[in-house]
């Protein structure tokens, strides 16, 4: 008999948890994401997935927006750390405007703890081939 009983809590709270699931799915319903459904609909379309729910559709829009959040508040904590190494003099200047300037470095930082890496474009003035022959070039 004791063993029945952490079994039917355990689908008691499985019950809770589809009810919890269920609720929150029917909710989507009537919310209207900040990112719209027809670019999340495009990208999912584009790595090979389509279903016609919208709740699926807007459940993916809020993780995203989500995913974006965090990103942005780890990429503001790297900007003021950032700004905090600047030498005091120069801080004193930059204090009276007061706004935070947020870079990619800053941006790249925040994604990598996501794990993931990105690497602006090479620019042709940072290119070692830049004014050479394209016959010569080492590409």
């Amino acid at each position: 008999m004791n063993q029945n009983q952490p079994q039917s809590s355990s689908s008691e709270g499985r019950a809770d948890d589809d009810s919890a699931l269920s609720d929150f799915l029917a909710s989507l319903v009537d919310y209207t994401p900040t990112i719209p459904d027809e670019l999340v609909e495009h990208y999912l379309a584009k790595s090979g997935f389509q279903c016609p729910d919208v709740r699926l559709t807007r459940l993916v829009a809020v993780a995203t927006q989500k995913f974006v959040a965090e990103v942005a508040g780890d990429a503001l904590q790297h900007c003021k750390a950032r700004q905090a190494t600047i030498p005091k003099d120069k801080r004193d200047r930059q204090q009276k405007d007061r706004r935070l300037v947020l870079t990619m470095e800053d941006l790249s930082k925040a994604l990598r703890e996501y794990g993931v890496n990105i690497r602006h474009q090479e620019y042709f003035a940072d290119s070692p081939s830049t004014g050479m022959d394209p016959a010569t070039r080492d590409e």
